[in-house]
């Protein structure tokens, strides 16, 4: 019997339920969405989590779709899957969870007895770390971004070629291989000895299905390369970036990119022109370094020194 908070699955059969993880201020009980999937045959464990972050729905998007297309009577092992795990801000579509005003992603492990935050990190990693892979499906928040794999444990972390591995098995086509901040899920897991990527499923306002695609046929990927389905992953060469260039707006104005998301830039190319309202030219920004034009904001207008876009830096293949 394979069980996650009230859902729970004999070999062979599907179940969801619901993880619950507190009271909300009118004292209702709070329960996460969960499913498990229990194969037909034993095998490994795979865990994985959606909307972290309140406003990211990409991920959500994947597991409406992957779940009624997983056949237990085809699978070997088990996957437990937390649909939505910012409960709070999830209901209000807000990023960080309102109730303490907190990033989720930064605060795993979590604390049973902490705030609200604490409280579902702690009941969510419970469920991570009882798996042999970890899959925390996230994306650029509402920019626009590309659609990558995070390895977020550190090049010198014990788990990193394993999670390198799982992340080059998911196939976004690009890795982002940098260590990440304390708190985060991705980080948390590897020191529990579990491999764990963070899918940056591009960037929306809503849910980009381009995106969704790409996630779901992630997840087969690791199902078929991890013996959890039969068949193996078509794997290719992934585009890997180790570090990031941040540029700001030197004035305030209107953007106009000169590069596409995924284009190769090389140090001196220009990345965008800030013009006035009237189409006067006040700033031209070009690259620092060579890399991959990553990520942009959405909207036009910037004030002087706001975020404008990033370039992955240290590129190669892996």
């Amino acid at each position: 019997m394979t069980t996650l908070g009230t859902a729970s699955a004999a070999p062979g059969e599907v179940d969801t339920g619901r993880l619950h993880v507190g009271e909300t201020r009118d004292g209702s009980r709070i329960g996460l969405p969960v499913a498990v999937i229990n194969g037909a045959a034993d095998g490994k464990r795979l865990y994985v989590q959606a909307v972290s972050d309140g406003d990211e729905l990409n991920g959500l998007g994947v597991l409406r779709r992957f779940v009624p297309q997983v056949e237990p009577a085809e699978l070997a092992g088990e996957i437990l899957i937390v649909g939505i795990v910012n409960y709070h801000a999830f209901q209000v579509a807000e990023h960080r969870n309102p109730i303490d005003d907190t990033k989720m992603n930064r605060v795993y492990p979590g604390n049973e007895n902490g705030t609200s935050s604490e409280r579902i990190a702690s009941a969510t990693f419970d469920a991570a770390v009882s798996a042999d892979l970890v899959i925390d499906l996230h994306q650029g928040s509402t920019s626009q971004m590309i659609d990558e794999t995070r390895v977020r444990c550190g090049k010198r972390h014990r788990k990193h070629r394993e999670c390198l591995e799982l992340a080059k098995t998911f196939g976004c086509g690009y890795i982002l291989d940098q260590k990440g901040p304390d708190g985060q899920l991705a980080r948390a897991a590897p020191d529990e000895g579990i491999p764990t990527i963070d899918p940056e499923l591009g960037g929306a306002v809503g849910l980009d299905e381009r995106s969704v695609d790409i996630g779901v046929e992630g997840l087969f990927n690791v199902l078929r390369e991890y013996d959890f389905l039969s068949g193996t992953a078509d794997i290719e060469p992934q585009i890997r970036a180790s570090g990031f260039d941040q540029y700001g707006s030197p004035s305030g104005g209107l953007v106009d990119f000169a590069v596409d998301l995924g284009d190769r830039v090389s140090a001196g190319d220009r990345l965008f022109t800030i013009t006035d309202v009237f189409g006067t030219v006040k700033s031209e920004i070009t690259a620092d370094n060579d890399g991959v034009f990553w990520r942009t904001r959405r909207l036009p207008q910037v004030a002087t020194g706001e975020y404008v876009c990033s370039v992955g830096t240290d590129i190669d293949t892996y």
